[in-house]
């Protein structure tokens, strides 16, 4: 632009201010603005800090960080609340508030882009988020919402007598995420409330959490189809059709479906009982839909379907008491005092700490076996998520000690072999012909040596 051009749009832009923007309307609503502003930014610290105070100890931990992401952001919801008021005591006195109306729209903004980037953990999303906030703001100030709002409402295609169109689309997917997002921080809520009842058995906990859950996302799925038009009566054509997909192709799942809430109903496997099948020992992590996660010793997890649960032989150590008896079985000799060997194999089951001392350990003498006199001690622990093997392995150790330390002989197989007739086996070892033989085995050896 020339400078004959600036000269000619100065005196236009000087008029504009004069009758546009130095008016009293107009410094009013600057003025109020800047009160408001200057309040909020002298009490945000304070504001922020109480709100994360009470965040912490009032909200359950699942609702914790929307109540941080809200107090990080509360004195800018100040600032648009304030501006609200100031902009409906304009509007009472019959003063024009288009100025105060651009700040609500810059400060709606903000809080959007503030609390996308303090819940959304994708970086990519909370981009998205903030544009698309600007870009509302921006139109909201140009005064183009409505505008493009009708365009993206006459962008349509009639589907028999339902019309979709582009607004409708996207007010159908912001809806949509909004509400699985709100029933998802909701069932996480009532898991958190449930999991405290302490009154309310276990899997009854995880059976209303996952009904709960499940309920409140068919909800939302309704809410967000209803909310776009969508006659839901529709959808009872296919009903027909899914039942018999379901019934052929997805028998296994509906089967462990069922079978974990026939799990969780009858309470037979809960998280935290130590359970064996198939040669699996472990305990109990969770309970899903379809699989029970059973975590063993060696730190490998395994996921065992829920209708081998309910079809197969199942060996649950902990269903109604976390008592558990091991065996250890002990061969002494013969020479051996067995009184003896039964006080010390009692000492040492008692010495280790994992046994229980009531019920008190017992020992029997169970067989006088060919090569030794059999024990079984027979002992008590209440802790098998600890594990067996190894408490097992420390009496035995305890027992081979102690019978070293007195005596107590643990023999190796023995077998007695008794000779009719000696003198024929004496005769025939002093016989020539046997010691003729020796010796051409013996040269035999030294040649292919």
């Amino acid at each position: 632009m020339s400078f004959d051009g600036l000269r000619e749009a100065l005196p236009a832009a000087i008029a504009w201010l004069r009758g546009d923007v130095l008016i009293p309307a107009t410094l009013a609503q600057a003025v109020c603005a800047a009160i408001l502003l200057a309040l909020v930014l002298l009490t945000a610290a304070s504001l922020r800090s109480v709100l994360t105070t009470q965040a912490n100890r009032l909200v359950t931990v699942p609702a914790q960080p929307l109540a941080r992401a809200l107090a990080q952001v509360s004195p800018w919801i100040a600032l648009l609340l304030l501006v609200w008021f100031a902009v409906l005591a304009f509007r009472a006195i019959s003063l024009p508030s288009a100025l105060l109306r651009l700040v609500e729209s810059l400060a709606i903004a903000w809080v959007v882009i503030r609390l996308s980037s303090n819940l959304v953990r994708d970086p990519r999303i909370a981009l998205a988020i903030a544009i698309a906030a600007w870009i509302l703001a921006a139109l909201n100030i140009a005064g183009l919402v409505a505008p493009i709002l009708g365009l993206l409402n006459d962008m349509a295609v009639p589907i028999g007598n339902f019309r979709l169109s582009v607004l409708l689309i996207l007010k159908g997917i912001i809806t949509f995420a909004v509400l699985i997002w709100l029933a998802n921080l909701v069932s996480r809520l009532v898991d958190q409330r449930l999991r405290a009842l302490h009154a309310m058995p276990p899997a009854m906990q995880v059976l209303a959490a996952k009904l709960t859950r499940a309920a409140l996302l068919v909800l939302a799925i309704v809410l967000a189809l209803g909310s776009i038009g969508i006659d839901l009566t529709a959808f009872a054509v296919f009903s027909g059709a899914i039942g018999v997909g379901v019934g052929f192709g997805l028998q296994k799942v509906v089967s462990n479906l069922v079978s974990g809430v026939i799990l969780l109903l009858d309470r037979s496997i809960k998280p935290g009982d130590v359970i064996e099948i198939e040669g699996t020992y472990g305990w109990i992590v969770d309970l899903n839909a379809r699989y029970v996660s059973v975590s063993t010793r060696d730190g490998k997890e395994h996921l065992i379907p829920n209708e081998d649960l309910i079809t197969q032989r199942v060996v649950n150590w902990s269903y109604s008491n976390n008592l558990v008896r091991m065996h250890a079985q002990v061969g002494i000799s013969y020479e051996s005092d067995p009184h003896e060997a039964i006080r010390l194999a009692l000492e040492a089951a008692a010495t280790v700490p994992r046994v229980m001392k009531d019920p008190k350990p017992v020992c029997l003498l169970t067989e006088f076996a060919d090569s030794s006199i059999n024990l079984e001690l027979r002992f008590w622990i209440n802790d098998p998520t600890n594990g067996t093997a190894n408490v097992r392995s420390q009496v035995l150790l305890n027992v081979w000690d102690l019978y070293q330390a007195h005596g107590i002989e643990i023999p190796y197989p023995q077998r007695e072999v008794t000779l009719r007739h000696p003198e024929r086996l004496a005769a025939v070892v002093a016989s020539p012909a046997l010691e003729r033989s020796v010796r051409l085995s013996g040269a035999i050896g030294d040649q292919r040596g």
